[in-house]
């Protein structure tokens, strides 16, 4: 854990030219600079474009060859815990989300993470569902009060995302259980 105030990183999953998600993650990082305690940066993937999985060797050696791997394993060192902002696409989340969490093993191991989802009808709930699994293999420690956001086209306005009473009471549970299990002070 950091000296001083946990670091949390809102990890925004997406990296599609034309995205919703980016309207989510600046209303997410608006919540989250509202509690106590944590120090939070967003961390956009397509700030960090890594190619499919290309180490010669496994994850869990830490023995990492590419310089892309090297900067992204630095990144991720540097978090406490983490938000995933994550569309739902067919039923699951992004490949860029999954290539970012296969290129590493021990900088997420044990680190407690939140959900902020989206999509149509089912609110990127399906996404969470198939990242459980995967978290699960790093010891992550997932965080129960999560948001999502249903029929995410509607909600975002001009490049704005609306949040309803909702989600930002979801927010507020979500960072604040964070927050406790980082064991951060609050008001």
């Amino acid at each position: 854990m950091s000296q001083s105030r946990p670091v949390i990183h809102v990890i925004l999953a997406s990296v599609r030219e034309v995205r919703l998600g980016a309207a989510i993650a600046d209303w997410v990082m608006t919540q989250a600079r509202t509690q106590t305690g944590l120090s939070v940066e967003l961390v956009d993937l397509r700030d960090h474009p890594l190619p499919l999985f290309d180490e010669p060797h496994h994850p869990r050696s830490g023995k990492y060859t590419r310089e892309t791997t090297k900067n992204w394993s630095a990144k991720v060192s540097e978090a406490d815990g983490f938000v995933f902002i994550t569309p739902e696409y067919n039923h699951a989340y992004p490949a860029s989300l999954k290539n970012a969490l296969d290129h590493l093993s021990a900088e997420w191991s044990g680190k407690p993470v939140g959900f902020v989802s989206y999509g149509g009808v089912a609110a990127g709930t399906r996404a969470v569902e198939a990242l459980l699994p995967v978290i699960a293999c790093f010891e992550m420690k997932p965080i129960m009060q999560q948001v999502n956001i249903p029929f995410v086209g509607a909600a975002v306005v001009d490049g704005v995302f609306r949040a309803g009473d909702v989600q930002v009471q979801a927010a507020e549970a979500m960072f604040a259980s964070l927050g406790k299990a980082l064991g951060a002070a609050s008001d």
